[in-house]
């Protein structure tokens, strides 16, 4: 049985444990619910991500196990981690960035991020995102901390999107 954490915004509420069975593997999330609503639990691997379906409340905790096939296991990859998310996607209000200097303190990312045409924030909790505009012509946006970046479409263009905690440091997508 392997374990990893699982992660809500950014921070560890919970575990989630992949449980390898012949042709099958069982996941079993658990965590606290970050909040009120219903909670979708994620299998988050080096190339796809697996819903598994929403958390169930048990006392305090919340709770889901299930069993899938290697069929549908296979295409994660190696697995990183677990998410938990709304189960009803919310829609990301993403506003244009404007200037660097009011969104942060860090000296090096109001410098790294000053003139980003075309650059995308928005807020969720103690977290922070920015979307930079993807071009595979050009240099990586952010190239210092390509490791953190998640490349992915938003209102329908491609975007390199970080996720910093409220210290202002990257997290893992």
């Amino acid at each position: 049985m392997d374990k990893f954490p699982l992660y809500s915004d950014g921070r560890i509420i919970g575990e989630l444990t992949a449980d390898r069975e012949s042709l099958y593997t069982w996941f079993e999330a658990r965590c606290r619910l970050p909040g009120q609503g219903l909670w979708c639990a994620w299998a988050v691997g080096e190339r796809e991500e697996l819903r598994l379906g929403v958390l169930e409340p048990a006392g305090e905790r919340a709770v889901i196990r299930r069993r899938f096939s290697d069929r549908l296991t296979a295409p994660l990859g190696r697995l990183l981690r677990g998410e938990v998310r709304p189960s009803v996607a919310e829609a990301e209000k993403w506003e244009q960035m404007g200037d660097a200097i009011h969104l942060f303190r860090t000296p090096a990312l109001r410098e790294a991020l000053r003139g980003a045409d075309g650059a995308l924030t928005r807020k969720q909790g103690d977290c922070r995102w920015i979307a930079l505009p993807y071009d595979p012509k050009r240099p990586f946006p952010l190239t210092g901390m390509f490791c953190f970046a998640k490349v992915r479409c938003i209102q329908g263009k491609p975007y390199t999107v970080y996720q910093f905690n409220q210290e202002e440091l990257p997290v893992f997508p």
